[in-house]
């Protein structure tokens, strides 16, 4: 149940494709006219589908939707590479943060999507109490990072192939609500829960592949329908089983839903809302799944 794609709506695909694909360093693909998709590596599957629409209204700060996407480096040397990327392009920063778990640094398209670029530690380095996981959020040591290039510093040659979507983090109405679908609907696990106005679940062990909060957000309603931001995001799961099992289970909920056809047609896939009108679309994909 990882996150394999996120798509996002701009009244400007052009000002977004500079920076995913010059400063960030996606790879793009023209699709339909007026989208976007952009990949890690060419031959996979996109990581962000852009798509424009003129008349888009930016999303207000408060709305419920994206907080931040982020794209998880293979290791710490590829993040200190386009941290090193980002200065050369004198990219505005909006912070660092050692989360016990990671290291991560985050920023926002020219659109206000927050998007965080992280690495994981090694799962025995992750900080816990009480036998639960505990991140915390300290400051990051930029200085040892950029050590990782070392003085010989390699071409920037685009993000690194085996860049993926290690998670995403979304503003809610109310987090306790909100959990609650993703806990009891979709079956994550709730992995912290003590961090004050948010919630992270996750499946697997990983430490969230779901982050809810409702610091700035709180008691907001939708954004309207059209506005910029956030379209959806998709999940992917390894077999026909557990989207089978999703679907029984909104059946019992009484969670509406759509069965739709997935991209590339051979796997149905199903559509459904939170509590708070984000749409997630849920596909199946055969392979290992390594979070």
């Amino acid at each position: 149940m990882r996150i394999s794609s996120i798509q996002l709506r701009t009244a400007n695909i052009s000002r977004l494709r500079e920076f995913y694909v010059d400063v960030l360093g996606f790879e793009p693909l023209e699709s339909n006219e007026g989208e976007l998709q952009l990949f890690s590596e060419i031959d996979q599957e996109p990581l962000i589908t852009l798509e424009e629409r003129e008349d888009a209204t930016p999303r207000k700060d408060a709305s419920p939707g994206l907080y931040h996407v982020a794209i998880l480096m293979p290791n710490r040397k590829e993040l200190a590479r386009i941290l090193a990327q980002l200065a050369e392009q004198r990219c505005p920063l909006q912070g660092f943060a050692d989360h016990g778990v990671s290291e991560a640094i985050y920023l926002a398209d020219p659109d206000g999507n927050g998007i965080e670029l992280y690495r994981d530690r090694a799962r025995e380095e992750w900080p816990t109490k009480n036998g639960e996981l505990e991140m915390f959020t300290k400051p990051l040591d930029l200085e040892n990072l950029l050590s990782e290039i070392g003085d010989d510093t390699p071409t920037w040659d685009g993000l690194h192939p085996e860049a993926t979507i290690g998670h995403i983090h979304l503003q809610v109405s109310d987090v306790a609500r909100s959990g609650n679908f993703y806990h009891d609907v979709l079956g994550y696990d709730v992995v912290q829960k003590n961090f004050p106005g948010a919630q992270f679940l996750s499946t697997g062990g990983y430490h969230h592949h779901i982050g809810l909060n409702m610091w700035n957000s709180k008691g907001s309603s939708p954004a309207p329908k059209g506005s910029a931001g956030l379209v959806r995001f998709s999940v992917e799961t390894s077999d026909l089983i557990t989207l089978r099992h999703l679907q029984v289970q909104f059946l019992h909920k009484g969670v509406a839903f759509e069965e739709i056809p997935s991209e590339n047609n051979s796997m149905p896939a199903l559509l459904v809302r939170d509590p708070d009108g984000i749409e997630i679309q849920i596909v199946v994909h055969q392979r290992v799944l390594v979070n």
